[in-house]
């Protein structure tokens, strides 16, 4: 491998880490700020179904945590899959990123059950769509083999999308999903460079 490729690699790997590192630090220092100085009043922030006000939580909503526990657990399927999605391309992960906060945010607006959605776990959903769809999309070995992956990996948390959980936005979860096939779909209909 020429030193130009090792380059390129380290290069692509640092602006990988500044981005999901960045949205992390956005959550952690929201979730510290909102905690210890608004004194979780931020929360108001999110999406309230049905509430005209609270369309901006669309944008916000994943960057809003119900305590330490959610957003940990947000956290790290959050980078890996975020990770995942942004391997082939980077800008696959703001495309994904963006169509999956408007379907899993809109649809939460409509459906939702009463009461305050936050969290990033709309996105990870999004994002293990995203994944598992490309392969059926694509049809080509190597977007085949991720989505046998990230199956493995992440496959079980698909029963987020049911309402068995007091409290869990399942509708998030499950409109996030739908979004990561929506974008799953749309970037695999784009021409080959």
């Amino acid at each position: 491998m020429s030193r130009n490729n090792v380059k390129a690699i380290a290069n692509t790997l640092k602006t990988q880490i500044l981005i999901l590192g960045g949205f992390v630090a956005i959550m952690w220092i929201v979730q510290i700020l909102n905690l210890f100085l608004f004194r979780g009043n931020l929360l108001i922030y999110g999406v309230l179904p049905r509430h005209p006000s609270t369309l901006r939580g669309i944008l916000f909503m994943p960057f809003l945590h119900g305590g330490f526990p959610h957003l940990i657990a947000n956290t790290v399927p959050f980078v890996t899959l975020g990770w995942f999605v942004m391997v082939r391309e980077i800008r696959d992960f703001w495309v994904v990123t963006a169509v999956t906060m408007l379907v899993s945010g809109l649809g939460v607006w409509v459906f939702g059950s009463t009461g305050w959605h936050i969290g990033a776990s709309g996105l990870v959903f999004g994002y293990l769509g995203y994944l598992i769809s490309r392969g059926f999309f694509e049809r080509n070995i190597p977007s085949i083999l991720l989505s046998i992956i990230v199956g493995i990996l992440y496959g079980g948390i698909i029963v987020g999308v049911l309402p068995i959980q007091a409290g869990v936005s399942w509708e998030g979860h499950l409109f996030g999903l739908i979004g990561g096939g929506i974008a799953a779909w749309w970037l695999s209909r784009r021409p080959a460079i």
